[in-house]
């Protein structure tokens, strides 16, 4: 087994084969030592000096020695496609891996499973010398909502649905709507998938009509795809229908929220606006919130988990719509247990 320096050398070397470009006037040894350093290796520009030397007895490497500093590259027509991945494409690679699972098909999915392999091992074994392999255990995303499990999803239906989505195909489902104990059959043309939170959803419309929605996948008891060719609304385009609002499962209608908010909730919203156009106007006991934003679910759930710090003023109806929920959550709590 190599010792951690020999790991380390034969990673160092690797990595600056990797940089070496196939023209000249190609990299100084101070340019590479930079590079070298900012993908984690921690060395000195005599030790590249030395590597480069070293190399160029192994493989075919040239030295623009016409003036100086001289710049290193691989000889015209002779440079080498090295198998691996850089410490910058492992450590890329494993922050993506679980966030795009879902997102990509079966069958490129299984291509890409020995490079997060070889991602994996690369940083674990690089992880005692290398503080740039250290980075995945120092950072993390985190949902800023309560952190659910992610629902199950069958691997085969989620195949199918990336199958007929790539290839443009109808697909004949079996589908437990959310709010009735109903399974319906539906003939449906894929458009997208999306991942939202911790659940995926198929972007798709029925049948023959044009009206976009939303399938959690984990919903779906059984899925065929047909050979029919998929139907595609005129118009549909996947980043204007996300911008659209539709992802927070609402109505897409914009509106212009008049509230009142405590100081502390207002020191938060100057920080993260609700809108590009909001403001605060400071008051004696907080300050008058005004913002335009999409009337939708997303919407009612934040003010509703806001509840003590903030005053709707309008719209009435949603204002309304806070105080009915309020008062059924009451009803329900005002009960001896």
């Amino acid at each position: 087994m190599p010792t951690h320096s020999t790991r380390r050398t034969i990673s160092r070397q690797w990595e600056m084969l990797k940089l070496l470009p196939n023209r000249a006037p190609g990299l100084t040894a101070a340019e590479l030592h930079q590079q070298l350093e900012e993908a984690g290796h921690r060395t000195t520009k005599r030790t590249v000096e030395r590597d480069l030397n070293e190399l160029s007895s192994l493989f075919p490497l040239h030295c623009n020695d016409k003036g100086t500093p001289y710049g290193w590259y691989w000889q015209p027509g002779r440079s080498i496609d090295l198998p691996g991945i850089t410490v910058g494409e492992a450590l890329t690679l494993r922050l993506v891996e679980d966030s795009i699972r879902p997102l990509i098909p079966g069958l490129m999915l299984k291509s890409l499973e020995p490079r997060f392999s070889q991602a994996r091992q690369k940083l674990k074994a690089l992880s005692e010398e290398s503080a740039s392999a250290r980075w995945i255990d120092k950072v993390a995303s985190v949902q800023p909502s309560l952190n659910l499990i992610a629902p199950d999803i069958k691997a085969e239906h989620l195949d199918l649905l990336q199958r007929a989505l790539l290839e443009g195909l109808q697909l004949l489902c079996l589908y437990q709507s959310a709010n009735k104990n109903r399974v319906h059959e539906l003939t449906l043309n894929p458009l997208a998938l999306v991942q939202r939170g911790q659940i995926t959803y198929l972007v798709a419309c029925a049948d023959t009509f044009d009206d976009v929605r939303l399938y959690a996948v984990h919903r779906f008891e059984a899925v065929t795809m047909l050979s029919k060719p998929g139907r595609h609304p005129a118009g549909f385009d996947l980043r204007d229908y996300i911008q659209s609002g539709a992802l927070q499962f609402g109505v897409s209608q914009a509106i212009r929220l008049h509230a009142w908010v405590d100081p502390a909730l207002a020191k938060r919203l100057h920080e993260t606006p609700l809108s590009e156009d909001m403001t605060l106007i400071a008051e004696p006991d907080g300050a008058r919130l005004t913002a335009t934003v999409n009337d939708s679910w997303e919407l009612k759930w934040w003010l509703l988990s806001q509840a003590g710090a903030i005053r709707v003023d309008a719209p009435v109806t949603l204002r309304q719509t806070l105080i009915d929920s309020q008062r059924q959550s009451l009803a329900l709590h005002d009960t001896e247990i």
